[in-house]
This record gives structure tokens, sequence and C-alpha cells, in this order.
């Protein structure tokens, strides 16, 4: 495995670790369909959250926060939209988790960052 994939992997299993011990439960990880791929899906009681996990290496860029592009924000809504068309409407919301190393310790959790 290519490794910053594994280190993207690790990041995913931490942040959804850390939102397991906050009482959230995992419903899927890395849904993909054509229109994008959402990193973790989770059931925080009747909400549904789809759940981003940035992990950057270097803030020289910006940080973990900056590489939410806009473009990356669109995939995400269109897949969360094909993800929830056939199933029940509830209500939902889109997170994002920012880790700047691979420490459970220094996980930023953003509830609701997109504001859908």
């Amino acid at each position: 495995m290519h490794k910053a994939k594994a280190r993207g992997n690790l990041a995913e299993a931490l942040a959804a670790d850390h939102l397991q011990l906050r009482g959230l439960r995992l419903i899927e990880r890395n849904y993909s369909c054509r229109l994008g791929e959402i990193d973790l899906i989770l059931a925080d009681g009747p909400v549904l959250v789809f759940a981003e996990v940035r992990l950057r290496r270097s803030a020289g860029f910006g940080g973990a926060a900056a590489s939410i592009t806009a473009g990356k924000r669109q995939r995400i809504l269109r897949a969360a939209r094909h993800y929830l068309s056939g199933r029940p409407e509830q209500p939902c919301r889109f997170d994002v988790l920012l880790l700047d190393a691979l420490d459970p310790e220094c996980i930023e959790w953003i509830k609701d960052a997109f504001g859908e």
C-alpha cells in the first residue's frame, strides 16, 4: 500500500475511534460513488453524520482545514445526496475532523462544518 494511503487509513481509523468514544455509531467507512467519496458515515442519535477526515503533515500550505476546497466540499455533498437517495428522510450534518499529526490527542472535530 502506498505510504500516503496508509497514513490516510490510519487517520480515518483514529477519527472513527475518536467519534465512537464520544457516542457516535459508525455506519460505513469510505462510501464511494461516481459523484464522490465520504470518509465516515455515522449516527449521532437520530442525526446522520457525514465526516471528512483531513490529515496534513505540515501547516506550510494552510494545514488540514485549508485542504478542504470548494470542489472537495461539492463532491462530498453530491456523494451524501447519492447515499441518502432511496433512504428514509432523516436529519444530517457534515463534520470535519482535522489532524495535523497521527495523534488521537490532536484531533480537532468541527461539527456542522458546512452549515448544510
